[in-house]
């Protein structure tokens, strides 16, 4: 689904089908507050095997930790609100991945840009951050990088916090059409939509389309993002990932395996209105994990641009039920 030219705003865009899936009374939810906790985050980059990568980091080192990962095209900034109102209680760590924010961006002759070897860095990164225990927050992009670090390490993740990120066929829409045709038979013909994919219209779009609080939606994140799209080479990289991408719906089966063996404790936050990523998809969840806990916002892909408030609150419950034993 790309947008039109019909001067229609983005809250016309709605999957009507899925506005009226099960949904949590979200206005009910007040946030954890701690000026504490916003004043000691720190933005750092470590050395992983010769790639500088940036990360943002808050909280005790000793509480248990929340490994944040980000989706396309944005970077760590997208967790800019949610990370002070975790750290009070959790140890929070936002990478970005090589290509993407503030990490290094090597070109596409002198690294393999693909969701395997963004896996192996941040593998490694959490390795030598000594991170051997996290819970897994995972948008977008974040989803292929996150399951194949669940699905290689099952004992290292305490619990999956999932938002906009699918591992079931029909969580993809037909706004995947483009890149289903880019992904059969890659040509100029068929790389034009994935180009314009990289524009500045298109990541607006990604922000506003469906977002049921647009003024909430600072124009600080398609802006940052559209400026480190723009360096140069990065759409190269942009395109590598985008056809790599291809190589995700063949591994659904082994995440929902992964998922029916481990039941690792849930939690599914969701923007309904998502042009790429559908609510059938959420739900698809629910088969993997019966007692996952699912809650549809009416918003948009970046859901936390709008409701970071809310997931906060959720999260900080829903940590605190299943890691009581290591939560102060």
């Amino acid at each position: 689904m790309w947008p039109d030219n019909s001067g229609r705003s983005p809250r016309t865009h709605r999957l009507a089908s899925e506005r009226l899936a099960p949904a949590a009374n979200v206005t009910s939810f007040s946030a954890p507050v701690g000026t504490a906790a916003s004043e000691s985050v720190t933005y750092k980059t470590a050395d992983i095997d010769g790639l500088g990568i940036f990360y943002r980091e808050a909280g005790p080192p000793s509480a248990p930790t929340v490994l944040l990962l980000h989706g396309f095209p944005s970077s760590s900034h997208m967790f800019r609100d949610l990370i002070p109102k975790l750290a009070g209680k959790y140890h929070v760590v936002a990478p970005d991945y090589p290509g993407y924010g503030f990490s290094d961006a090597p070109p596409i002759d002198r690294f393999t840009y693909s969701f395997e070897r963004l896996a192996e860095v941040i593998e490694r990164f959490t390795e030598e951050l000594g991170l051997t225990r996290y819970s897994l927050y995972m948008q977008d992009f974040g989803g292929p990088v996150g399951f194949r670090l669940a699905t290689r390490h099952p004992d290292r993740v305490e619990a999956l916090i999932i938002q906009n990120a699918v591992a079931h066929a029909e969580g993809l829409s037909e706004g995947f059409d483009p890149a289903r045709a880019f992904w059969k038979n890659r040509n100029p013909e068929t790389e034009k939509p994935m180009r314009a994919l990289l524009s500045i219209e298109m990541t607006r779009f990604q922000y506003l389309h469906g977002a049921g609080r647009p003024d909430r939606i600072s124009p600080d994140s398609w802006t940052l993002d559209q400026a480190l799209l723009d360096r140069p080479g990065n759409g190269e990289i942009q395109l590598a990932m985008l056809y790599d991408y291809r190589n995700n719906p063949p591994r659904y089966p082994d995440w929902q395996a992964y998922l029916r063996e481990r039941r690792p404790p849930t939690l599914i936050v969701w923007g309904a209105n998502d042009p790429f990523f559908t609510v059938a998809g959420a739900n698809a969840y629910k088969r993997d994990v019966p007692d996952a806990e699912l809650h549809v916002f009416d918003g948009g892909h970046f859901l936390l641009e709008e409701y970071s408030a809310e997931v906060a609150a959720l999260i900080t419950d829903f940590l605190g039920r299943h890691l009581s034993d290591r939560v102060e």
